[in-house]
């Protein structure tokens, strides 16, 4: 019987994480993550039309933390590579700094590079991003530069998300959605609800339910 693309996905990501996770047991604060989605979205914006695996592996050491997460966006392999510092007051007000590298093979898209900020108290947390898209000739991308804001509510695996984009770019989205653990894998649905301008199919807005399953070693 042949396999679905999904589970294909998923035997692929899990794999290549099961095997960092090997290597990240024998050291302190590696750890290792793998996931699919029935569609990868990012920041509102549909970066495949179909299932997308991924998989990341992250170090952390005190308040510092470096990582890098890889994932499928069909024309092309998506390669993040990011740092960051952060810590939690005494009064709970956590906050965060960062830098994060969106890199891409293939013909999918142009590098962006950007600043990360972040704050967060109790169920809430807002993010700001700073960053800029390099300009590639043969992909007919302009630099542009680009912020992104975002505040985000969760509650007991609940969640809910209002982001939106400034400067060269526009547009903004909702995603409301559920997460648990079954055994031991990480399930989750999400509503995602887009204005015109970042949706790339129809250009008119779009509501797209996007499933996921994920693991951590």
């Amino acid at each position: 019987m042949k396999k679905s693309l999904l589970s294909i996905a998923l035997t692929s990501a899990l794999a290549t994480s099961a095997f960092v996770s090997t290597q990240a047991s024998a050291v302190e604060g590696l750890s290792a993550n793998a996931a699919v989605v029935s569609q990868y979205f990012f920041r509102g914006i549909a970066q495949t039309t179909t299932a997308s695996a991924s998989a990341g592996v992250d170090y952390e050491v005190g308040n510092f933390s470096v990582g890098t997460w890889a994932a499928d966006v069909q024309d092309g392999i998506e390669i993040d590579f990011y740092g960051a510092y952060g810590n939690e007051l005494e009064n709970g007000l956590g906050y965060s700094l960062g830098f994060t590298s969106y890199q891409y093979t293939g013909d999918f898209d142009s590098a962006y590079n950007e600043v990360n900020l972040g704050l967060s108290y109790d169920f809430l947390s807002v993010s700001y991003n700073i960053g800029q898209h390099d300009e590639d000739a043969g992909l007919g991308i302009d630099e542009s530069d680009y912020d992104f804001l975002s505040l985000t509510a969760e509650y007991e695996g609940f969640y809910a998300t209002y982001g939106t984009w400034g400067k060269d770019f526009d547009g903004d989205y909702v995603e409301v959605g559920y997460g648990a653990e079954v055994s031991g894998f990480d399930l989750g649905v999400a509503l995602i609800v887009n204005s015109k301008e970042l949706d790339v199919e129809t250009a008119e807005g779009d509501e797209t339910l996007v499933f996921s399953i994920s693991k951590s070693f």
